[in-house]
């Protein structure tokens, strides 16, 4: 039997600016220290070069994890023209470079081809699963892996500032699954060169904004202090793309043992959607004929 986690059972959000640097579990396993957290994750891995948004989930609250990874995100990156590179960001070797460099008129064209859905090729140095190991290990021990093409989608990519001919700032929003360093790359390919990503920050990911986001060196100088916890957002925060349908205390008791309840407001027939009493999270379910069917309960 493997040995319990120590610490406090805590539930609750926390939206961290996360620094250059550390990659997305770094942060986590600084922050869960901090609070002396027996439990916390993440929604949406941010690669070491990036900074900004990482949301992190204490407690019954990394129940509710999947419903913000899912959401739509928001990137503010910069793109370098004429030079490629292993890991398609600044971090990676030089693997190539082209004299082209863009117009503005022929930079802007060429987005439209990358929004919408797409088909897109995931970095040879991504979280991506091949044969059941992350596509980055298998990189850097020198095999010459390539993940799978797989539909994503861009809802906006736009050119927010061109400071040189090598360089364009662009914002993007996407859905789960579109990786930034696959779009710089295939852009600079687009346009008749190559590209790179050599900055990249979230700057908001479902119901979290990176400006209301806590610096971690922040967090890291106020570990242990109580006051922390004032930082905490309510479980709930992640639960607000989804359809909130209140209870009664009776069907809230029902819903936390895992049996189907009465709601007492509605949503669509099959919706996903969460049901509360008093405020607080019971169980997230699908909605049918007037019931809650409970697929994730939260501790009362």
């Amino acid at each position: 039997m493997g040995r319990r986690r120590k610490g406090r059972d805590i539930a609750g959000w926390l939206a961290v600016d996360k620094p250059r640097g550390p990659t997305s579990a770094d942060v986590v396993n600084t922050v869960r220290r901090a609070f002396d957290a027996r439990k916390a994750g993440h929604a949406g891995t941010l690669d070491p070069m990036a900074t900004g948004l990482l949301a992190i989930a204490f407690g019954e609250a990394t129940k509710t994890i999947p419903h913000v990874t899912d959401a739509q995100k928001a990137y503010r990156f910069t793109v370098r023209f004429g030079v490629a590179t292993d890991t398609d960001d600044a971090d990676g070797r030089v693997v190539g470079e082209s004299p082209r460099r863009p117009g503005d008129a022929a930079l802007v064209a060429a987005l439209t081809r990358f929004t919408g859905k797409i088909v897109q090729t995931p970095p040879r140095f991504s979280a991506v699963h091949i044969d059941g190991e992350r596509a980055h290990v298998r990189a850097r021990a020198g095999d010459d892996v390539m993940p799978a093409a797989r539909p994503v989608t861009i809802a906006a990519l736009r050119l927010i500032a061109r400071p040189d001919p090598d360089h364009a700032e662009l914002e993007m929003v996407c859905g789960k699954g579109a990786y930034v360093r696959a779009v710089a790359r295939d852009l600079g390919t687009a346009l008749g060169g190559c590209a790179h990503v050599t900055a990249l920050r979230r700057i908001w990911s479902g119901p979290f904004e990176a400006e209301d986001a806590i610096p971690l060196a922040r967090i890291t100088a106020q570990a242990g202090d109580a006051a922390l916890d004032d930082l905490l957002l309510p479980l709930e925060t992640g639960l607000v793309g989804l359809p909130e349908l209140r209870c009664a205390p009776e069907a809230a008791a029902r819903l936390r043992h895992g049996n189907p309840a009465p709601v007492l407001t509605a949503a669509n027939y099959g919706d996903v959607a969460w049901a509360s009493a008093a405020g607080r999270a019971v169980a997230i379910g699908v909605y049918r004929a007037g019931a809650l069917h409970p697929t994730r309960v939260f501790a009362g």
